[in-house]
């Protein structure tokens, strides 16, 4: 489970995919793995859809659809990024559902993956999720290492006072 608490308003980011949960720092990709990016979790997912993972703005999609970003009620910042190395893709086997402006509630379909030819291509699709403005939140991560199934609670967060 995941929350990203902020002053007294706390959401819950749920699992976008099914399959398994690792550790943000066991991503096979330095740049998630050190968390520059923000803290997080890592899915090694078995489905073809990346669902929304909470209430929200699309803030943002990558023109090659590898990734999406999503700003919550709470404004944490919502970072999806399917796969490794999947921008170099150029958008070939993933589509997106969604764009930017585009309000989402947990469980929209967002982008969707052509498994078959991310296998083809040998393609590791381990999936991070993390909050990029982590600094702003406090967070509980739950169930690492765990198998869930899309949507099921994962983040909890609530953003920190700060003077």
């Amino acid at each position: 489970m995941f929350s990203v608490f902020k002053k007294k308003e706390n959401i819950t980011l749920y699992a976008p995919v099914t399959g398994k949960t690792i550790a943000i720092t066991q991503v096979p990709d330095k740049v998630f793995a050190e968390k520059m990016m923000g803290e997080g979790i890592g899915f090694q997912f078995e489905d073809a859809i990346v669902y929304a993972p909470c209430d929200g703005i699309i803030a943002t999609v990558a023109h090659t659809s590898h990734a999406v970003g999503i700003t919550a009620k709470n404004g944490a910042e919502i970072l999806i990024h399917i796969g490794l190395d999947t921008v170099n893709l150029n958008g070939q086997g993933l589509h997106a559902f969604v764009q930017t402006g585009d309000k989402v509630k947990k469980g929209t379909p967002s982008i969707e993956i052509d498994r078959a030819f991310m296998k083809e291509q040998g393609v590791n699709l381990t999936t991070p999720m993390v909050v990029t403005n982590t600094s702003e939140y406090k967070m509980t991560i739950e169930d690492a290492g765990g198998h869930v199934i899309k949507l099921f609670h994962l983040i909890r967060s609530r953003r920190e006072k700060y003077s």
